[in-house]
């Protein structure tokens, strides 16, 4: 089966280059590109794209409120944002705008692959190495104050959804914590919801954070 793939980006050699590389994956096919997210839905309703590379900061209509047009479609596309890590408050809020993931432009062509494949299959991803400097953002105060406080809310996982928990902050999709735990992509989907609940959080990013000022980062 052939992934759709719909590029957003106010720059053209971005849109190129993204479009280049996508085109050495046989399963993968670039149908159209916009410098904007103006009309988004009228555009993905003429191409029907499964997944949207969407940039965030763009003129007329950014990434933000594009995603957000997007996901209140009736069958809506998946959307992973691409960013070159100038506002990390606005990754957060495509993400609760209704993104499924997160990429930087720069990631390597296997990154790329790996965050449409896992966005189309209804999964997360979030780049490695752009995970660490999110982090890193939010816990560069960190203290033992803070440590001890996360250690404390993990407590209130089971040893088998701490051991989900702890592969979060490598930024690993639901079908790569499965394949090294051996439990199924939809297995793991339950326990990120039910460590989500647990932790009194929303997203995988606070559950990454919250594992790491615990002492559990990005194993890079």
């Amino acid at each position: 089966m052939t992934i759709r793939v719909l590029l957003v980006d106010d720059e053209v050699l971005v849109r190129d280059a993204v479009e280049n590389l996508l085109g050495a994956f046989e399963e993968i096919e670039v149908v159209g590109g916009r410098d904007n997210g103006a009309g988004i839905v009228e555009v993905a309703l003429e191409l029907r794209p499964d997944v949207v590379l969407m940039d965030l900061e763009m003129p007329v209509v950014d990434g933000i409120e594009a995603t957000k047009a997007l996901r209140r479609m009736d069958a809506p596309p998946e959307v992973v944002v691409l960013t070159a890590w100038r506002r990390e408050d606005a990754v957060l809020q495509s993400l609760e705008a209704g993104a499924s993931g997160f990429l930087e432009k720069r990631a390597s062509p296997e990154e790329f692959r790996r965050a449409v494949r896992a966005a189309e299959e209804g999964d997360s991803f979030m780049s490695p190495r752009s995970t660490r400097e999110l982090i890193e953002s939010f816990t560069a105060d960190a203290k033992g104050s803070q440590q001890r406080r996360a250690r404390a809310r993990i407590r209130a996982l089971t040893p088998r959804e701490l051991e989900v928990a702890k592969l979060v902050p490598s930024g690993a999709t639901n079908g790569e914590i499965g394949e090294r735990l051996h439990l199924s992509p939809a297995t793991v989907k339950q326990y990120v919801s039910a460590i989500a609940d647990k932790l009194g959080v929303t997203g995988r990013i606070q559950i990454a954070t919250i594992l790491t000022r615990a002492g559990y980062g990005p194993d890079l």
